[in-house]
């Protein structure tokens, strides 16, 4: 694991802890935690980040600021010597270093040099952040499948002739593909980015996942082949083929598939007895700090047993001695203490948000399809439910960020994790908000849509950045953060809607194209747009395409104005927060390139239509 937290050993009244001491480096005894880089003799500013202005304007606050405000990184330490170009060197010496330039230091293990320079220039943020994940899931989605004719007397010709089945909201079946290349290609990628993604989100809470024995390769291919081979038998087996026609069942292994992971870290600290206390004894100068020094216990597990036998208490339920009922409540109160350490409390609640975060998009795949069978909606409707489902995913971004938290000593106390899950949320609500684009049957359902979505934005958002808001939610209960935290977490919450805003759009756009016009046109008859009806009533693949589009441009406008308005009443800038964030935390890029890519994915996943061969 990266050394994130070096300690400086001294007094309070050394130098480093006066230019140090403040709440933001908390104090351990003599030691305070001091970013790695502080150690360095370099003193540039804010990583020499944002050429524009510098840090000006942040509202980075707690260990983000202080990583920001001394990462100390002279010109002549950036990392850029490995990928100097020398004469002589061959091509494949300049191909390694091309690859490690743009995905070891990037993707696998992100270093910060390498992520700031990425992030200063918006070209190249919007690159890696916005156009990178939308071509990756459109190029996902026009593989071509292999496609045969529907057999005759298939119920999918004549949906509606048979009472027993109902066409689902994706349109009916026009073709049967390969199951096998649905498997092992299409279905296949999709769930090798869920691991990813899971495996990036266990990166930011510094913890492996898998077993140490077996090793990351080996274990994650492991589950990708269980992933791959448990849908077979299920698809050989006649009375179970119905099975594999539905969208669901498919998104349901793949939470399986996703809960794995959690699953496995889970038991791995079980096994270590990691919910017991320490694993290994403490140094004699360790236990000065706890109760063994006076009680001559050990502070590991097999210490603790082995007074037990001395003791004979065999009972591994049992106390050193019985309480009084006046003393039950504290030493009930000790015993949770001791079997319960804060850590392992901590793993349960990332695991809890976890689950949270993989049960809404099951429940984003309930409500479209709940929409897209219901089909045609009048305005009312729609606006009913677009909000319905956006009250719901912040109701569970709300639970999830008080889950995670952003300091230490909350629940889980994560700023980067609290980051991720936002970006997460924001963008399956968009995501699912640009699918029903594709079902909009009049321009005054755009405007509409459109009209309520900016409004709202440009007038509550500076609304909530307010001091006054945030006195009000103190006095409720609501936040217990500084102004300036609460600031901070608005500024990045308006960086993070916009980039899942753009993702989410330029995704949707592309796959339409590709999938209008490419050869899975008959796969995906949710984007076909050849219903003689709605063609004569206006509603066909150009007027959605402009509509959608002229509604991506008005959602830019919204977004600069509101960043203008930011800046003009608070004095903070929401591109120097993102990237600020971005290189303070460098394992953020490739998370969120990751967590982008998967609900991607999920979004072109719930409209496909499988019927196989």
């Amino acid at each position: 694991m990266p050394e994130f937290f070096p300690f400086i050993p001294g007094t309070e009244t050394s130098q480093t802890a006066r230019q140090h001491a403040s709440d933001a480096s908390p104090l351990l005894g003599r030691f305070r935690a001091v970013p790695r880089s502080q150690q360095r003799p370099h003193s540039a500013s804010a990583l020499g980040l944002l050429s524009n202005g510098g840090g000006r304007g942040s509202v980075h606050v707690g260990y983000g600021a202080l990583i920001a405000s001394g990462l100390g990184i002279a010109p002549d330490d950036d990392g850029d010597d490995d990928y100097e170009d020398h004469d002589g060197a061959d091509y494949g010496h300049k191909a390694y270093r091309w690859v490690r330039r743009n995905v070891e230091d990037l993707i696998i293990a992100p270093r910060q040099t390498a992520v700031k320079r990425v992030v200063e220039r918006w070209w190249t943020r919007w690159g890696v952040l916005v156009f990178l994940p939308a071509a990756l899931a459109v190029a996902w989605c026009a593989i071509p499948f292999p496609q045969y004719p529907l057999r005759p007397g298939d119920p999918d010709r004549n949906p509606g002739h048979d009472n027993d089945h109902q066409t689902p909201g994706h349109g009916a079946a026009r073709v049967q593909v390969n199951f096998w290349f649905f498997l092992f290609v299409y279905y296949g990628f999709y769930n090798l980015t869920a691991l990813m993604w899971i495996t990036k989100v266990f990166n930011l809470y510094s913890l492996n996942w898998w077993p140490s024995n077996l090793g990351f390769p080996l274990t994650i291919t492991l589950i990708a082949v269980l992933g791959l081979a448990a849908p077979i038998p299920v698809y050989m087996v006649p009375e179970l083929k119905f099975l594999t026609i539905h969208n669901t069942a498919w998104i349901s292994w793949t939470f399986v598939i996703m809960a794995m992971p959690v699953a496995i870290a889970f038991c791995i600290l079980m096994l270590h007895e990691r919910h017991l206390g320490l694993r290994n004894s403490l140094s004699e100068t360790q236990r000065i700090f706890t109760s063994s020094w006076w009680t001559s216990e050990g502070d590991s597990v097999a210490d603790r047993n082995r007074h037990r036998r001395r003791m004979g208490l065999n009972d591994y339920n049992t106390m050193y001695y019985t309480p009084l009922p006046s003393q039950r409540g504290r030493a009930s109160a000790m015993l949770r203490r001791r079997w319960l350490p804060a850590s392992f409390v901590r793993f349960v609640w990332f695991c809890l948000a976890l689950l949270v975060g993989l049960l809404a998009y099951l429940i984003g795949e309930a409500y479209a399809e709940i929409y897209l069978r219901t089909l045609p909606h009048n305005n009312l409707e729609t606006v009913v439910y677009v909000y319905s489902w956006v009250i719901t995913v912040h109701l569970l971004d709300a639970l999830t960020g008080w889950i995670l938290g952003v300091s230490e000593g909350e629940r889980v106390g994560s700023y980067p994790l609290s980051w991720i899950f936002k970006l997460y949320f924001m963008l399956t609500y968009q995501t699912y908000v640009r699918a029903l684009y594709a079902r909009l049957r009049s321009p005054s359902q755009f405007i509409l849509l459109q009209a309520l979505s900016s409004t709202s934005l440009i007038v509550f958002v500076p609304l909530t950045m307010s001091m006054t808001w945030h006195r009000i939610m103190s006095f409720l209960g609501l936040t217990t953060q500084s102004y300036a935290s609460y600031q901070k977490l608005c500024i990045r919450n308006v960086f993070i809607r916009f980039i899942a805003e753009n993702v989410s759009m330029l995704a949707f756009l592309g796959s339409i194209l590709v999938l209008h016009f490419g050869s899975n046109q008959d796969v995906y008859p949710y984007f076909a747009f050849d219903d003689p009806e709605d063609i004569e009533d206006g509603y066909n693949f150009g007027f959605t395409f402009y509509a959608s589009t002229i509604t991506w441009a008005c959602e830019l406008v919204a977004a600069f104005l509101l960043r203008a308005l930011i800046r003009w009443c608070f004095g903070v800038n929401a591109s120097v927060e993102g990237k600020l964030d971005l290189a303070v935390w460098p394992e953020l890029l490739p998370t969120s390139m990751a967590v982008m890519l998967h609900v991607l994915q999920n979004m072109l996943f719930s409209i496909i239509r499988l019927h196989f061969h």
